[in-house]
């Protein structure tokens, strides 16, 4: 689904990402790990379209996509959530989601005033949508709260939730566990996983918690200085000693990686 060829970012004379090469197939849950600064969100920011490469391609789905900006590659299927959650914080969790599928009648100002039966019908299809996703999600209970208000595992959820509102084919998570207690990630770990089998989501997931990226992801690609070190599933990983050297510098501590 996602095939990174050769690509390097570098800002000014910092190398963020250097001669990167992967491939996240299809209907997959990749995990992607490395140690702070190895250009794991440099290289997510490049295959979403926030950063052009420097050089280097970026294939989505066999077609070259490199250097497309974040709104058309959304219109593709691309979607990509944040470590920190972009909610709309003064609108109800309903209308966080309502608002997120592309190309509806009341973007359109003529269409706005012209077309108001046509809106309406749109907006009860887009509520029933809405619904289901919460109940999927089991946000019914907020659904007209704040989004502003919900914890930060609820947040993740809802993000979780706008890209179910969309045509996503394959989905970018940022550190998709960062500040959440351990119930919610379960839940949001199970949504992940549900969405994979159950929809066919394509997932590549940037994660620090190792037990997560072990639970969820097969394979796992490291990173280290910009550029991927290794890969494999989670058992071949923890056990690699450069992957334990690339977090510690030294190779004499295997729990390393577990620990990270």
């Amino acid at each position: 689904m996602i095939k990174v060829e050769n690509v390097s970012k570098s800002f000014g004379g910092i190398q963020a990402v250097r001669d990167c090469s992967l491939e996240v197939a299809r209907g997959t849950i990749t995990g992607l790990i490395g140690p702070n600064g190895a250009g794991k969100s440099t290289l997510f920011n490049t295959i979403a379209g926030v950063f052009p490469p420097t050089s280097g391609r970026v294939i989505l789905d066999g077609q070259d996509v490199t250097g497309r900006k974040p709104h058309e590659l959304f219109g593709l299927g691309l979607v990509r959530t944040f470590q920190i959650a972009h909610e709309y914080a003064t609108m109800p969790v309903i209308e966080n989601l309502m608002v997120t599928p592309p190309g509806q009648s009341g973007e359109s100002i003529f269409r706005a005033m012209l077309g108001g039966s046509q809106m309406r019908r749109e907006e009860a299809e887009l509520r029933q949508t809405a619904e289901e996703v919460l109940d999927f999600l089991k946000l019914t209970h907020v659904k007209y709260e704040l989004a502003g208000n919900l914890s930060g595992g609820q947040k993740k959820l809802l993000e979780l939730g706008r890209t179910m509102m969309t045509d996503a084919r394959v989905v970018l998570l940022d550190e998709v566990g960062a500040g959440i207690n351990r119930t919610l990630l379960g839940d949001l770990a199970k949504n992940i996983r549900r969405l994979n089998e159950e929809r066919g989501y394509t997932f590549f997931v940037i994660e620090h918690d190792m037990d997560l990226i072990g639970d969820l992801c097969d394979p796992v690609i490291v990173m280290a200085e910009g550029t991927v070190l290794t890969q494999g599933d989670m058992t071949d990983i923890r056990a690699d000693k450069r992957v334990i050297e690339a977090y510690l510098g030294h190779s004499d501590q295997p729990e390393a990686v577990a620990d990270a």
